[in-house]
């Protein structure tokens, strides 16, 4: 069987002028950030015969792009068609005898025509950035004597309309069933996806099949934002619950700068394996969405992630100072509940009054504060001959550090979402300015703020992890609707 044959599933061939953004169209399509798989690059022509690439859920082949090359001699090849036919106006068999008897002279022309020749619908790529000149006047005539359905796509640069786009429409609506705007290197999942309706909309021999690939993308992308948000429900779980610890021998009791040295240690650890949690759970997330040029950091051993150091850092996110009052004053008073729950109620409820108030008063007071980065002495353990202290640091005191943490990786994730497979620069995956967390609805600060207190102490409340699982989930929805 012909790879370009398109009886048994839909297929579009790709086509237009050199450079005109066709391979990154399908790479961002497809999200393949891959030059081995699909190249995109400056140097012209770098598409020299048909390349088929499938659209291909659970090992099985959906719909087919078929990147093709660049009209090369479009006007002499329209000229050439009209001769061979005569009088009227040509159709298939005259562009199948022109692709059989046609010297090689139009060599791009005949291989672009083939899986045209063989049942292809059209995705037609220009830049209307570009002056409409005669050449693309005579390409898009080629493309209708197919006959073929046909979608126009203009594939604005940087998102910018160019001065003749107006043009371009004009000359496309007479020409193709459709025409629509895209931009390969900023293009976001809801644009993908209209993109795909548009194609259903003019490719009626293939309704149901191209109905099903539209339904398994959404699918697809509503199971990555469940991957994402166990990702990162993990990720908040085992980093407000981290500790690290160091002994204090005798000897260190008593010396100041060995003390304090243990204590520099204690703090470089800390923040170490903090960084080493960041950086699993970004690299994850770019896994999950395909990113290979995209990357958490270009070396990953000198990452630092979340600059917890940094004032700008608790300034620009986390909740305000009145949020983080009502915040934990709900977690508060859950914790409160519990002991009067513990006890039969025969507290009359002061558990849940006295944790309520004692939650926001603290809040209130320290919210606005950088995190205390305080090494507690414990214990009393036998080091050598001596007595000894553990020295213990984790988790911060600030009770702003699980909603920094959590819009730390908010952010990195909306620009993870804003970053289209058809660029090929390497690119370190940065943050946004702003957080999320203080528009958070009051209901989903109330579970976040409960099931944070629960992991700052030790013992993740996992009751309550469903509810921040769905809440999660939603924020990344929301997320990914504002990239739309």
């Amino acid at each position: 069987m012909n790879p370009h044959t398109p009886q048994a599933l839909p297929a579009f061939a790709v086509v237009g002028r050199v450079n005109m953004g066709k391979s990154a169209v399908i790479a961002t399509l497809l999200e393949i950030d891959d030059n081995e798989v699909i190249r995109v690059g400056p140097t012209p022509g770098e598409t020299t015969r048909c390349q088929p690439h499938g659209v291909v859920f659970g090992g099985r082949e959906c719909l087919r792009f078929i990147d093709t090359p660049g009209f090369s001699r479009p006007i002499e090849a329209m000229r050439a068609i009209q001769q061979m036919h005569g009088p009227g106006t040509p159709g298939l068999e005259t562009l199948r005898r022109f692709s059989r008897e046609a010297g090689e002279e139009y060599g791009d022309e005949k291989r672009l025509l083939e899986p045209l020749l063989e049942g292809a619908g059209v995705l037609y790529i220009v830049d209307p950035a570009k002056p409409l000149r005669d050449d693309f006047l005579a390409e898009m005539e080629i493309l209708r004597w197919t006959g073929r359905p046909r979608l126009a796509l203009l594939n604005r640069r940087d998102g910018v309309a160019g001065q003749e786009e107006e043009r371009w429409r004009e000359k496309l609506g007479g020409a193709f069933n459709l025409v629509r705007t895209f931009d390969a290197h900023r293009a976001r999942y809801d644009e993908r996806l209209r993109l795909f309706k548009s194609l259903l909309e003019i490719e009626e021999r293939h309704r149901p099949q191209l109905e099903e690939t539209i339904r398994l993308v959404e699918n697809e992308w509503s199971t990555r934002r469940e991957e994402a948000a166990e990702v990162i429900l993990t990720f908040l779980e085992n980093a407000l619950g981290l500790r690290v610890n160091a002994t204090l021998e005798e000897k260190d009791l008593t010396l100041p700068s060995r003390k304090q040295r243990k204590a520099e240690l204690l703090t470089e650890r800390y923040l170490g394996d903090l960084t080493k949690l960041e950086l699993r759970c970004f690299e994850s997330l770019l896994n999950i969405h395909r990113h290979h040029l995209l990357k958490a950091d270009a070396d990953t051993t000198t990452f630092r992630g979340i600059d917890l150091e940094s004032e700008e850092t608790w300034t620009k996110w986390g909740l305000g100072r009145s949020q983080l009052a009502v915040a934990a004053a709900l977690a508060g008073g859950a914790a409160g509940f519990a002991v009067d729950a513990a006890t039969g109620f025969l507290s009359h409820g002061a558990g849940t009054i006295f944790g309520t108030l004692g939650g926001g008063a603290m809040a209130w007071l320290k919210g606005g504060s950088l995190p205390d980065l305080r090494l507690d002495l414990v214990g009393g353990i036998k080091v050598g001959g001596g007595e000894g202290r553990t020295l213990t640091m984790g988790p911060l005191k600030s009770p702003n550090f699980p909603w920094v943490l959590l819009d730390g990786v908010l952010t990195r994730y909306q620009n993870m979402l804003a970053r289209a497979h058809g660029r090929r620069d390497e690119q370190i995956l940065g943050a946004s300015s702003s957080g999320f967390t203080r528009s958070f609805p009051k209901e989903r600060r109330e579970v976040l703020a409960k099931w944070f207190g629960s992991c700052l102490k030790g013992s993740p409340n996992h009751s309550l992890e469903p509810e921040v699982f769905s809440a999660l989930v939603t924020t990344l929805q929301e997320i990914g609707g504002q990239q739309g």
